[in-house]
């Protein structure tokens, strides 16, 4: 028998011997369950995302910004194919890798994002004061814009009646010189930082139309003041809300963008069913930073939902080559570009981002000066923190939100509770509840509107 005919015979077995193992007794394919741990080593990409090789939220990286890694709580979810081969041990690895091989990727729960359902943890500084006082005390990360709360304010506008007054200008002197003018939220409250501006005094007069003037000493002792409107508010009746979403739309965003695009009908129908009725408005502005395709998109508020939601859809994530984006310029853009109503009207600006603003542009118009200007028209920032935000980020997140009135928001990617943000970065939080993500922003909302409807 030649070598070559030999050959073919053993070929020959070898096919057949595989045919039969193919039969009707071989093992079908099938989902294996494998618990999955917060700490993974190498966990795999969402579907649909960059990859992560080489992502860190402390160092520039040489190439487009990518998405930083997600570290999901821990919990069983079914993996196939190579999934199964990467997580297994290794002597059950070709077994199962056999096993798996027949199913299609449609079949694959990996196929889609695991962050379908986005989770959030929130923090109120404001009514936490004095462990927010020694957060900013004990800080000593990376450069920030320190602004000066220590000697806060707090100047409440009511009617006869004892109800608030929203949208109400208070205006602050200093002598003849004006130091701030600041207008009221939906609960009737402005906060007033004395040692935040350049101006410093003795004392400040403080003026609202239809009340008389009071004086407030520096360095006083009385930290709350109560300030009665005559005729305040009458014929006041429809509610308005304005709502813009402040939206850092660098690659590593995708997922956070695709969650608003997915439920911003959802959310609109559920501000709508509130009891108070509001005239609601979106708006958006979408950034990211110099020498990428824009800078800034501000999309001006609209009343119709499908005509946001079709702005919303152009968004998409992309560049940013670093890992500080143009927050600076896409904050001053959203306060002065579209046309807030202002007066008797709840504002509220959503920041979702993962990445602090460059201080290195040398802007005038950096954050620490438009958060002032936020509060001046009555607008609050409630900050949405994303994986991957290193402690500079919260540092500066948390003082937009605390010096206009607003919360700072994280997605906790699954995480409970305290001790873990489900993050990479395990912020400087404590005592939190965790919902989801959509549920909080309406619950926010419908807060900001509650004053307003009694």
């Amino acid at each position: 028998m030649t070598p070559k005919r030999l050959l073919l015979i053993v070929s020959l077995l070898v096919i057949t011997a595989v045919l039969a193992a193919c039969g009707g007794g071989a093992p079908q394919p099938e989902t294996v369950e494998v618990t999955r741990t917060v700490n993974e080593a190498e966990p795999p990409a969402a579907v649909g995302s960059e990859s992560t090789a080489g992502d860190s939220p402390t160092a520039p990286e040489s190439g487009p910004k990518v998405a930083p890694t997600r570290a999901p709580a821990p919990t069983a979810v079914a993996v196939v194919g190579a999934e199964v081969a990467s997580v297994v041990e290794e002597a059950e690895a070709p077994a199962l890798a056999d096993a798996a091989r027949g199913a299609s990727a449609a079949d694959s729960p990996m196929t889609t994002t695991q962050n379908s359902s986005l989770t959030a943890g929130e923090v109120d500084d404001n009514a936490k004061w004095d462990d927010y006082l020694l957060y900013l005390r004990d800080y000593n990360g990376a450069q920030v814009l320190k602004v000066d709360v220590s000697e806060r304010q707090q100047i409440w506008v009511r009617d006869g009646q004892e109800r608030p007054l929203a949208g109400q200008q208070v205006r602050i002197f200093s002598g003849d010189q004006t130091i701030a003018t600041l207008r009221t939220h939906s609960d009737g409250r402005v906060y007033f930082f004395p040692r935040a501006y350049p101006a410093q005094a003795a004392d400040y007069r403080v003026e609202v139309d239809g009340a008389d003037p009071f004086t407030i000493p520096a360095g006083s002792g009385q930290r709350e003041w109560f300030v009665t409107v005559v005729n305040g508010g009458q014929g006041e009746t429809a509610v308005n809300l304005d709502v813009l979403f402040l939206i850092d739309a660098t690659g590593s965003m995708a997922d956070e963008i695709q969650q608003l695009k997915d439920n911003i009908r959802a959310i609109s129908a559920q501000v709508d069913a509130l009891p108070s009725q509001p005239d609601v408005r979106f708006g958006l502005v979408a950034y990211r930073d110099r020498e990428d395709a824009f800078l800034t998109q501000v999309t001006d508020f609209t009343p119709n939902v499908e005509t946001f939601a079709a702005a919303l859809d152009q968004v998409q994530a992309d560049g940013g080559g670093d890992y500080p984006e143009d927050l600076n310029q896409a904050l001053a853009d959203a306060i002065h570009q579209p046309e807030w109503r202002v007066a008797n009207t709840v504002s509220l600006i959503f920041l979702v981002a993962d990445a602090p603003p460059h201080l290195d542009y040398g802007q005038q118009d950096h954050y620490a000066a438009e958060m002032l200007q936020a509060a001046q028209r009555g607008i609050k920032i409630y900050p949405i923190a994303s994986s991957g935000l290193d402690e500079q980020g919260e540092y500066i997140f948390r003082q937009l939100a605390q010096a206009t009135g607003g919360r700072f928001i994280f997605l906790t990617y699954g995480a409970s509770g305290p001790g873990s943000t489900g993050t990479e970065t395990e912020f400087q939080v404590s005592d939190y509840t965790v919902s989801a993500l959509d549920d909080l922003v309406v619950k926010i909302i419908e807060e900001e509107l509650a004053p307003l409807s009694r």
